[in-house]
């Protein structure tokens, strides 16, 4: 089983430029321009979690610890692929990607353990078990990363009729676009398929995106949860 807790040094920054890249850069200079980022709170590694199960906790703060812990695993999942070094025979175009990624999950997940902090707590460090994961194949790492954001925009959308706050259902917003460009940017270097990004699986005939409630998201992401998330009382 492999446990990652604490994300490593960035690598080398990659100097190709390309659109894909620019299009991830804009989106998180758009997210901090939204005053979403909270600076000074880095994910803490010493903040692991000791048992084995964690309440989410109820109402809009239930929401809120739900959606970081989704934060939680995407940022750490891209922070074991960086630590490996990429798999094998990875792009300048794929790494830069992947860079921007983590950056990005990490943002969020340090956003909203401050933004927790200031109207309660936060759940800990999440244990979390990426042994399926052959992070030296492209395959299994991108086939992994677009499940992980697939599911990150389905888990935004599904939850945004459960928050009654504004102010939290706007921020929500804001992430949930920025999950959807992950998502169509990893489907543009995964798939073979140029539509991809807007595929039937994952885009209705309605031209919406997917929702999915937390029960099902969980259910979903729950071989790679060590820690058991209790989210019995979250609205419904």
């Amino acid at each position: 089983m492999q446990i990652w807790k604490k994300s490593p040094p960035s690598p080398t920054l990659v100097k190709s430029i390309s659109g894909r890249r620019d299009f991830l850069r804009f989106s998180g200079a758009a997210l901090a321009s939204g005053a979403i980022l909270m600076a000074g709170c880095d994910l803490d590694d010493d903040e692991v979690i000791v048992d084995d199960r964690v309440s989410l906790g109820s109402g809009d703060l239930g929401i809120l610890n739900y959606a970081y812990a989704l934060e939680q695993l995407e940022a750490t999942f891209y922070a074991a692929v960086l630590q490996g070094g990429y798999y094998q025979d990875a792009t300048a175009e794929e790494q830069q990607i992947l860079e921007d990624l983590e950056k990005h999950e990490r943002a969020h997940a340090e956003f909203f353990r401050a933004a927790i902090s200031t109207v309660g707590t936060p759940i800990p460090g999440l244990v979390l078990d990426f042994s399926t994961v052959d992070f030296n194949d492209r395959d299994s790492v991108l086939g992994t990363a677009k499940v992980f954001e697939d599911l990150g925009v389905a888990a935004y959308n599904g939850a945004g009729e459960l928050i009654m706050t504004p102010d939290y259902l706007l921020v929500a917003g804001k992430i949930v676009s920025v999950e959807a460009r992950h998502a169509a940017a990893i489907r543009s270097i995964y798939d073979s398929d140029p539509k991809s990004f807007a595929g039937d699986d994952v885009v209705d005939a309605n031209g919406l995106d997917r929702a999915m409630m937390p029960a099902e998201v969980l259910s979903a992401a729950a071989p790679f949860f060590v820690t058991e998330i209790d989210a019995s009382n979250l609205p419904a």
